[in-house]
């Protein structure tokens, strides 16, 4: 266990590069990843924006995340399911518990927000698959 709280953008850049490194070695999600994410230097850094926007309120994300997936899916066609998520929340839990304290508080908002995320976008990108979506 980590000695270490999230306390500001290198460490949520830390999460975000850890995080991903294992995301793109993982079988199920690394080729989603990979086949569509072309500069990588450039994601992460919007990603640590995104989430230092979620956990610090510091507004430095303003892109469309719902939009994104639901354009991922597309590419994939239309196979994102719920082991996706599964396999993503997983990771992003087993990152911060290796990275940071447990008794973080904003390590357990972080796990808590991507809970959430990962519900709505998976929802979301669900819907998005009917016919007639949004109307």
């Amino acid at each position: 266990m980590a000695n270490r709280k999230i306390n500001s953008r290198e460490d949520v850049s830390l999460l975000v590069r850890t995080f991903y490194s294992k995301v793109r070695k993982d079988e199920l999600l690394g080729p989603i990843f990979n086949g569509i994410i072309t500069d990588w230097e450039s994601h992460l850094e919007l990603l640590t924006d995104f989430w230092e926007t979620n956990l610090f309120f510091n507004r430095k994300y303003f892109g469309n995340p719902m939009h994104a997936h639901v354009e991922v899916d597309k590419k994939v066609g239309n196979s994102i399911n719920e082991m996706h998520f599964g396999t993503w929340i997983n990771l992003w839990v087993e990152t911060i518990d290796t990275l940071f304290d447990a008794d973080d508080e904003r390590a357990q908002i972080a796990k808590n927000r991507a809970r959430n995320m990962g519900t709505f976008l998976h929802l979301n990108i669900f819907n998005s698959r009917t016919p007639n979506a949004g109307k």
